[in-house]
């Protein structure tokens, strides 16, 4: 049987997460502590580039969705253990990256966000 609080993916389609002054503020050093243990991951992990990063942005004010939206990215982890990439140490390989960049895709204070790819040849 399927665990119910798994989630399938990282972020939900039309997630609608900004900065909400009137939702109630949650603790900035757990918000904080959990970001920071799952950011690392993000180099192996591609898929949960975007949601980590979004998620990264209300560091200083996390409110309670934003809380919501880490919670979904454990889970979707918890659900997913082998769905990211593996770098083999003794085999030859060229890694290469690509990143994007868009300077106006925030309406509130227009700062840039980035995506990122890694490609193995």
């Amino acid at each position: 049987m399927a665990d119910s609080s798994l989630s399938s993916t990282p972020i939900p389609v039309n997630h609608g997460i900004g900065p909400d002054p009137t939702e109630d503020k949650v603790d900035e050093k757990l918000y904080c502590s959990m970001i920071g243990s799952i950011m690392y991951l993000t180099a192996s992990r591609p898929n949960i580039m975007y949601p980590t990063c979004l998620c990264a942005r209300y560091k200083s004010s996390p409110r309670v969705s934003h809380l919501t939206l880490v919670k979904r990215i454990l889970q979707y982890l918890k659900g997913n253990p082998g769905a990211g990439l593996w770098y083999p140490r003794d085999d030859v390989f060229e890694l290469r990256a690509f990143s994007n960049y868009d300077y106006g895709s925030c309406k509130l204070n227009a700062k840039f966000t980035t995506a990122g790819l890694s490609v193995i040849w």
